[in-house]
C-alpha cells in the first residue's frame, strides 16, 4: 500500500539535518546552560547561538526571544503574562473567532478570572473584519491577538495592518504564527507585532520546543517561577537539544523556503482544480491570500471522519481540522465563523502538504478522493434523499 502523508499542518517530519544538528547536545555537550563550569558555559554558549539564529530570522533582538516548550505555552505566556501585569482594570483583550484553541481557551481562561474579552467576526474567507477590530480598540482593548495564517483553512491576515491599526490606539499586538513561521516571511518589526508565538515542529524541527517574540519595552508577568531562567520570564531548565534542533530548523527554512512555497503553490492549485470537478465539492477559506501549505475542502451529504478513515485506508493521512481537537465530534469553530452550517462543517478534509509532498503524491489523492466521497454517498441518507 502507497503511504501518502498529508497532514504537515499538524506535524512534520523531522529533516535528517536537524537530527544531526541535536545528537551532540544528547551525548557531548550535554551540560545545563544555567551552570557555570565548562559543561554549562559550552551548553550556554550554544543556546545563545540558537537564539540569535532564531531571533535574527524575524528581526528581532536575540534578548526579545524567550524559549518555552510549546507554541501552547508561548501564546499563554502572551496573553495571562500581559493580563496578569496589566491588572484586571487595564487589560482588555479582543481575539479573531478562528484563533487555535490554546488562544481561544486562554482568553475564555481570563474572562473567567474578571478579564474582558471581545471576539473579532471574519467574512466567509476567514478574514478579520477590520472595522470591527477598531470598533473594539475605540471601546478600549489594550491587547489584540491574530493567528497570522489559520492552521485549519491556511488564510493569511493582513498583520502589518492589523498591527498598525493597534499600535494607533496604544494597544499590544499578539500574533500566533505557528502555522506561518519558516513558510512565509516575517519581521516583527516592519509588520508591527509585539507578541509572537513561533515553533519548532511545523518546521521539520523536534516536538516540544517553542518560543515567544516580546518586544523590549513589553512586561510580562510570568507563569512559572523558579530559578529564574530565560531572562526571569520563563523557569525551567532550557531544553538546550531541543533549542539547536530549532535553531537548524530555521537555518534550513531561510534556504528552502521560497522554492518550496512554489512547488507547493502548483501542487495546491492542481489539487483545488482536481477536487472541486467532484460533484458538491466546496473550497473552504480564501483562494489566494492562504498558505501554500493548506487546502481545505467540504463536500456535502458526507461526514469528515467517515471520509478520514476511508482514505486512511488507502494510505493517505490527512485531517478534518486541527490535530489538537481531532478526537472531538463538535463542528470545527473556524468553519463556524466563515458562516457555514453545522452539517456543511462535519464534511470537512484538511490537506496539508509539505518538502517531502511528491507530484505523484497528488495524482494519487486525485484519484482515491472522488471514489472514497463517492462511496461514502451511495451509503448517505441525506445524498439518497436529494436524488430522489
Amino acid at each position: 500500500m502507497k503511504r501518502v502523508y498529508v497532514d504537515y499542518a499538524a506535524t512534520t517530519p523531522l529533516d535528517p539535518s536537524v537530527l544531526e544538528a541535536m545528537k551532540p547536545y544528547f551525548t557531548v555537550v550535554y551540560g545545563n546552560a544555567s551552570s557555570i563550569n565548562t559543561f554549562g558555559l559550552e551548553a550556554k554558549r550554544a543556546l545563545e547561538d540558537a537564539r540569535n539564529t532564531i531571533a535574527g530570522s524575524m528581526n528581532a533582538k536575540p534578548n526579545e526571544l524567550i524559549f518555552t516548550g510549546s507554541a501552547t505555552e508561548a501564546s499563554n505566556l502572551a496573553l495571562k503574562g500581559v493580563a496578569f501585569k496589566e491588572g484586571k482594570r487595564k487589560m482588555h483583550l479582543a481575539i479573531s473567532t478562528i484563533e487555535h484553541h490554546c488562544v481561544l481557551n486562554s482568553a475564555e481562561w481570563l474572562r473567567k478570572q474578571g478579564f474582558k474579552v471581545v471576539h473579532l467576526p471574519v467574512d466567509r474567507f476567514g478574514l478579520l473584519d477590520i472595522g470591527e477590530l477598531e470598533n473594539a480598540l475605540r471601546r478600549g482593548v489594550s491587547i489584540v491577538s491574530i493567528i497570522h495564517a489559520n492552521n485549519e483553512i491556511g488564510t493569511i491576515q493582513p498583520i502589518k495592518e492589523i498591527g498598525k491599526l493597534c499600535h494607533e490606539y496604544n494597544a499590544y499586538f499578539h500574533t500566533d504564527a505557528a502555522q506561518s513561521f519558516g513558510k512565509i516571511p516575517i519581521d516583527v518589526e516592519k509588520m508591527n507585532i509585539d507578541l509572537m508565538t513561533v515553533n519548532a515542529h511545523k518546521i521539520y524541527g523536534p516536538k516540544g520546543v517553542g518560543a515567544l517574540y516580546i518586544r523590549k519595552e513589553i512586561e510580562i508577568e510570568p507563569l512559572l517561577h523558579g530559578g529564574n531562567h530565560e531572562f526571569g520570564l520563563r523557569s525551567s531548565t532550557e531544553n538546550v537539544p531541543g533549542i539547536m534542533g530549532f535553531a537548524k530548523a530555521v537555518e534550513l527554512r531561510k534556504k528552502e523556503m521560497n522554492l518550496e512555497a512554489q512547488k507547493l503553490t502548483k501542487f495546491k492549485d492542481h489539487l483545488i482544480k482536481g477536487v472541486l470537478e467532484i460533484e458538491h465539492a466546496y473550497l473552504n477559506g480564501h483562494p489566494t491570500k492562504s498558505l501554500s501549505n493548506i487546502v481545505n475542502f467540504r463536500f456535502s451529504y458526507i461526514e469528515g471522519e467517515s471520509l478520514i478513515l476511508l482514505l486512511n485506508e488507502e494510505g493517505i493521512a490527512a485531517s478534518t481540522g486541527s490535530a489538537c481537537s481531532s478526537t472531538s465530534l463538535e463542528p470545527s469553530h473556524v468553519l463556524l465563523a466563515l458562516g457555514l452550517k453545522p452539517e456543511e462543517v462535519h464534511g470537512s478534509l484538511r490537506l496539508s502538504f509539505g518538502k517531502y509532498t511528491t507530484e505523484e503524491n497528488i495524482d494519487y489523492i486525485l484519484e482515491v478522493l472522488p471514489h472514497s466521497v463517492e462511496k461514502l454517498r451511495e451509503i448517505s441518507p441525506l445524498f439518497t434523499e436529494k436524488r430522489t
